[in-house]
């Protein structure tokens, strides 16, 4: 159910919001990582290839949809703390209808062209037709996926984290058994991998719509679904694709790594797949204490509650950190056992470990960054959350071709390039944070 954030104990209300996104997003995770065991463990090198070199476009169409969830949810967290519910209810419907045509729109165009698409990322001819019907399959249930997380998004701003949980956790659970089913039993190879994942998107989105029709009155729109308000949309699109654009950078930059690690060669790329996922697993905790951040913090903006605003920063980083330096040693120690679940490939597994032993050690450093974004997106301010992403960027794919081209270096530039991207963000982020903490602390507009 709905729950008001700007009154109670803000660190155990933020441990309490951030737990359900944390176990929301690993089930997410789990769909495309259940996908890449099976394919690898009952089909082979190439299948598992194919199904990563897909992986980083699909997400980067997702995480801008998702962005322009992200960015709807902190405006209807600002309505919601202010209690402005008539338009908090314009807002989600505007934000739905541009949502669907959207997305319907990119699945068609990319469904159409997604042969090209992969040949621009130097995808290995052994494996190109592979990869073009998983990703077309995959593409089906783009507009199930950006229901679904809408929705959600909706329900995490007005406090409810735990409810989107639930559907995803049918849905993750049904898409292991519709993986074992379909490539097993039934041996459809990756496009029976890429059919369940579509079902169980279908499901969670329906799940979620008739979550929110049944018990959330204030999302129980009928026919106002159909109301289309263009200051409320310019509105969305000012905060939503930034935070898309912002979040589609970040996976740009994964897309331009993946074309250079396909040029190291198969068992290169079969190992980057998974170290790719494993990477999700780790980085996606942080990335939701932030997005937990941003909730709290925008409620109160709304309502004016600085001082809580400040407390969930300071609390929020304080997870960030401690949660980064857990997971370091977790994945520096457990290195060799985490890629078995991948593949027995022994050529595989060695290149993962000595990309992890690297990366281990890193861990913290996206975990402060992702807080100081957190603060940001929480105050309103998207534009530097995206500078900083596109600085990141930048720098790790730039230092990635040196270290690749250059020097002739092999997956172990990958990590490297990560850290040095991660260095320059914070160097940026930080001289904003203290000077706006400092000037503009108590100057909120919510407006």
């Amino acid at each position: 159910m709905t729950k008001d954030m700007t009154k109670g104990p803000v660190f155990s209300m933020l441990v309490t919001f951030t737990i359900p996104l944390i176990l929301g997003n690993l089930l997410q995770l789990t769909y495309n990582a259940i996908d890449s065991m099976v394919v690898g463990r009952f089909i082979g090198r190439n299948a598992l290839a194919a199904v990563g070199t897909s992986n980083p476009l699909m997400t980067l169409i997702l995480l801008f949809t998702n962005g322009i969830c992200l960015g709807a949810g902190i405006l209807v967290s600002f309505h919601y703390g202010a209690r402005q519910m008539e338009t908090l209810q314009r807002q989600v419907s505007t934000g739905m209808i541009a949502g669907v045509l959207f997305s319907a729109a990119v699945a068609a165009a990319v469904i159409l062209c997604a042969r090209p698409i992969l040949l621009l990322l130097q995808v290995h001819a052994a494996i190109l037709s592979e990869s073009v019907l998983y990703l077309r399959t995959i593409m089906f249930g783009l507009v199930f996926s950006f229901v679904y997380n809408y929705l959600a998004s909706m329900l995490r701003s007005m406090g409810d984290s735990k409810s989107p949980l639930y559907f995803l956790g049918i849905s993750a659970g049904l898409n292991i058994f519709g993986d074992l089913f379909f490539v097993i039993i039934l041996r459809m190879g990756t496009f029976g991998a890429g059919l369940s994942t579509v079902i169980c998107e279908g499901l969670a989105a329906l799940l979620c719509w008739y979550y929110t029709w049944k018990k959330i009155p204030i999302l129980r729109l009928g026919r106002k679904w159909l109301v289309f308000d263009r200051k409320q949309f310019h509105k969305t699109v000012s905060y939503g694709i930034v935070s898309a654009l912002q979040q589609s950078t970040v996976q740009m930059g994964k897309i331009a790594t993946q074309g250079m690690v396909n040029t190291l060669g198969v068992a290169v790329t079969a190992a980057f797949n998974a170290t790719n996922r494993l990477d999700d697993y780790a980085i996606i905790p942080e990335q939701n204490i932030a997005h937990a951040m941003t909730s709290v913090m925008a409620q109160n903006v709304g309502a004016h509650e600085t001082k809580r605003v400040s407390l969930t920063f300071r609390y929020g980083m304080f997870l960030e950190i401690v949660f980064g330096v857990c997971v370091a040693f977790i994945l520096y120690f457990g290195a060799r056992p985490v890629m078995m679940l991948f593949t027995t490939d022994e050529e595989v597994i060695a290149e993962g470990i000595r990309y992890l032993h690297l990366i281990a050690l890193m861990y913290p450093l996206p975990g402060i960054t992702n807080g100081i974004q957190g603060y940001f997106r929480g105050i309103g301010d998207l534009k530097i959350t995206l500078w900083s992403s596109i600085l990141n960027m930048g720098v790790r794919v730039a230092v990635l071709a040196v270290l690749i081209f250059g020097f002739g270096q092999g997956f172990e530039a990958v990590p490297i390039s990560y850290l040095w991207g991660w260095i320059v963000m914070i160097a940026f982020e930080c001289p904003y944070l203290i000077r706006y903490r400092k000037t503009h602390q108590h100057r909120f507009d919510t407006d």
